[in-house]
């Protein structure tokens, strides 16, 4: 399968299969765009055949001298004996029955706050509730969920633990305590843990950042841009902005974690859809680390994203990863999270079909203990999967995410980008289709946008005398 598409000067050629990925002169460009009306993926590598060679002499001898069809012929000729071009589907040959295969748990959500001391509009958890009450973990359910991690993650030895909420710093000594814990299960059981925290800064302090410095191998700092953008969406409970008070907080932090292992991350909506201006903005602030999300809600909201919105939404990413290279080249670059791509030694083939893992290797944990298959199905109940006290008492939920994999969803079989979204959120596909193998459309649309971007950098970074578009 052959993805092709022109960006920021450059002619991409993009083999889906192999992740070859060409930047081309026009000439080979549109000799790759005939060959891939005519030739599927093939078998096994071959020469082009006579046919193939003389369609692609009739489509271009018009428009380009026929010496320079012929070296483009020749290179395409050597792409394909390497299997760097129209290979082969292979990974389908790894989809075994998910359903069969055997999973370990790796990962846990702990929310350890089902509370907020701040009334984001577009909030997911209704200001920390999760459809349900508010409510603080106990040290003791903390626990029993960092055991059943223990229990069930197999030969495993690294695993991951993410202190969310609401606001996690609302319940902070038992943060602390279930660190210490861990630690303790660290020599115990010859496991590593790597914790992580999501925080929205209010009550970051000294003692905070120096615990977290310490402990917390990353940390997710929420604001979401320019001072109007934020202060509109994510005000205190008495509608006073929050951005004077977190902002100069954010910026002590990560310089004390040496503008490295963290993410100051945004979410964008209808009213900003500007929102590579956002990302700058960050940047101006001295933020290395950048992340801005588009929001996902259901059309009734105001401020949730339209698909009229995409035109805007796409020319964005264009200007940011323009402004991006621009800053990366004069060494006062920063990294945007949708724009880190591994062309070399990507995720594996298990990774690149299901994705995220929720609901067999990645679980969420709400402060009573209960198990859901990640954050954004906390409170549903028909994806309750048990307790840290019962452990997984419903197998058949999990069973479902065994199977939500890029062949098992119909959107994804033809799409260049599945190997790099894995098929996208699992709890985004329920939510606007009511099934978990499905896909949300707006979010397919700016995950392509977003790739086809990250390749286009790798391009423009690597090398000033890579061929561009006429």
């Amino acid at each position: 399968m052959i993805h092709q598409y022109k960006n920021n000067g450059y002619n991409v050629i993009l083999d889906v299969n192999s992740g070859s990925v060409h930047v081309a002169d026009s000439v080979m460009y549109d000799a790759v765009e005939v060959l891939a009306e005519r030739i599927s993926d093939l078998e096994a590598p071959r020469t082009l055949t006579e046919e193939e060679t003389r369609q692609v002499y009739d489509k271009l001898s018009g428009r380009y001298p026929s010496e320079e069809v012929e070296e483009a012929l020749g290179e395409i000729s050597e792409l394909i004996a390497k299997e760097q071009l129209f290979v082969k589907d292979s990974y389908k040959d790894f989809v075994m029955d998910f359903k069969k295969r055997k999973t370990v748990v790796k990962a846990l959500c702990l929310h350890i706050a089902h509370d907020c001391n701040l009334a984001c509009r577009y909030c997911f958890a209704e200001e920390g509730e999760y459809h349900g009450r508010r409510a603080l973990m106990s040290f003791e359910v903390g626990k029993k969920a960092l055991d059943f991690l223990i229990a069930n993650s197999g030969g495993r030895r690294n695993l991951e633990v993410d202190f969310f909420g609401g606001e996690p710093l609302m319940n902070w000594e038992v943060v602390k305590q279930l660190v210490a814990y861990g630690r303790e299960l660290e020599k115990r059981f010859d496991k590593r843990f790597r914790f992580t925290l999501t925080t929205n800064g209010v009550l970051l302090n000294d003692e905070v950042m120096e615990f977290c410095n310490r402990e917390m191998s990353n940390v997710v700092l929420s604001l979401d841009g320019r001072k109007e953008v934020n202060d509109s969406m994510r005000p205190f409970r008495n509608g006073k902005g929050s951005y004077d008070l977190i902002v100069p907080k954010f910026q002590k932090f990560a310089e004390s974690r040496e503008q490295t292992n963290y993410y100051v991350r945004g979410t964008f909506t209808h009213h900003n859809l500007d929102f590579a201006q956002d990302a700058i903005h960050f940047a101006d602030l001295g933020f290395k680390q950048i992340s801005i999300e588009p929001v996902v809600a259901s059309n009734e909201e105001e401020y949730s994203i339209k698909e009229e919105d995409l035109p805007v939404i796409l020319e964005q990413y264009d200007k940011l990863a323009v402004e991006y290279i621009k800053r990366k080249k004069e060494k006062r670059g920063f990294q945007f999270f949708h724009f880190m791509l591994d062309l070399q030694a990507g995720p594996c083939v298990a990774k690149r079909l299901s994705g995220c893992g929720s609901g067999t290797e990645y679980l969420a944990v709400t402060p009573w203990g209960d198990l859901y298959p990640c954050h954004q199905f906390v409170g549903q109940e028909e994806f309750l999967l048990g307790n840290v006290d019962t452990g997984v008492t419903n197998p058949s939920v999990v069973d479902q995410f065994k199977l939500c994999n890029v062949y098992a969803k119909e959107t994804c079989k033809d799409c260049f980008a599945r190997f790099y979204c894995s098929g996208g959120c699992a709890a985004n596909s329920y939510h606007f289709h009511g099934t978990i193998t499905d896909a949300y459309e707006i979010g397919c649309a700016m995950q392509k946008k977003r790739i086809e971007c990250a390749i286009m950098i790798k391009a423009a970074l690597a090398d000033e005398s890579l061929p561009k578009a006429e």
